[in-house]
């Protein structure tokens, strides 16, 4: 019998996931004074989907974020917003918030929220 090995997408439990966390994530976002002022009220949804997009094919998930939009390039995409510490500490309370509002086993849970640190860290692009 060959045991076949689940993503970390699969694992958590794909697309409902990912939905769920993005969902609560903007939640969050939408009363955040520092986060708030950065996405449109055009655009909130749309960058809810371009985020659940990411998250879902960095996990393993569907590749249809490179399939619309080409090669992440987070750094790139973000450059013409003001991320300073305090952006990026509001960012993550808000995603904190989200990981903790979801159903997610602690070692899933601790591989995501390295990431998300990391990926945060990477998007200061302004000096204090």
């Amino acid at each position: 019998m060959v045991k076949v090995k689940l993503s970390f997408y699969e694992e958590v439990g794909g697309i409902v996931f990912f939905a769920d966390l993005v969902s609560q994530f903007y939640a969050h976002v939408a009363m955040d004074p520092i986060l708030r002022p950065m996405y449109p009220d055009s655009d909130m949804k749309g960058a809810a989907e371009r985020l659940q997009m990411f998250l879902e094919q960095y996990w393993g998930g569907p590749g249809t974020y490179s399939e619309e939009r080409g090669h992440p390039r987070l750094r790139m995409r973000h450059a013409g917003f003001h991320i300073d510490h305090a952006a990026q500490a509001a960012w993550l309370n808000a995603m904190r918030k989200a990981v903790d509002g979801v159903e997610i086993d602690a070692a899933h849970k601790e591989t995501l929220w390295g990431y998300l640190e990391m990926a945060a860290a990477g998007l200061v692009n302004q000096a204090d």
